[in-house]
C-alpha cells in the first residue's frame, strides 16, 4: 500500500522572512501594524520561541507606540519593517516627517502622552533616528 509522504508543516528558520506593511497613517492603522507584527511573532515563535515571555509583549508594545507616534506626528503614510536579527528583532518606521522624536515630560495629571518615547527606550536594545529626503526612519532592537 502505498502511502503520501509525510510533509513537516513547521516553518524553517530559512522561511521567516522580512515582513514589510505599508499603512495610509490613519487611526486604524495603529492596530493594523501591532496585528502585522503580531503575525510575524506568531511566525518567529513556531521556529525560535523568545528566550522570556515578556520580550513579545515588549515588541508589540514597541510597534504600537512607533505606528501612534507616525499617525499623531507625521502628515501621510507611513511604512513597519520587521526581521529576525541573531539575538532579537529588527523593527523599522518610517514615517513623512523630518523632525526628529524627542522626549516629553510626562505629567500624568494632565494627560496628553508624553511616555511613548521613554517607553520605546527603556525596552528596545538600540534605538536611531536616521532622517532621510522623505521623512526619517526609525530603527530599534528587541531581544527575543
Amino acid at each position: 500500500m502505498a502511502s503520501e509522504p509525510y510533509r513537516d508543516k513547521s516553518l524553517a528558520a530559512e522561511e521567516i522572512t522580512d515582513r514589510v506593511a505599508g499603512f495610509h497613517g490613519e487611526l486604524h492603522d495603529v492596530t493594523d501594524a501591532r496585528l502585522v507584527a503580531e503575525e510575524f511573532l506568531f511566525d518567529l515563535a513556531r521556529v525560535s520561541a523568545p528566550t522570556a515571555p515578556e520580550h513579545w509583549d515588549d515588541i508589540l508594545l514597541v510597534v504600537t507606540e512607533l505606528a501612534a507616534n507616525a499617525v499623531q506626528y507625521a502628515p501621510g503614510p507611513f511604512e513597519m519593517r520587521l526581521r529576525r536579527t541573531f539575538d532579537g528583532v529588527h523593527v523599522v518606521m518610517h514615517d513623512t516627517s523630518t523632525t526628529a522624536p524627542a522626549p516629553r515630560p510626562f505629567r500624568p495629571s494632565r494627560g496628553g502622552g508624553g511616555i511613548g518615547w521613554h517607553l520605546i527606550h527603556t525596552l528596545c536594545d538600540q534605538v536611531s533616528v536616521v532622517g532621510t529626503d522623505h521623512g526619517k526612519d526609525i530603527h530599534v532592537f528587541l531581544p527575543w
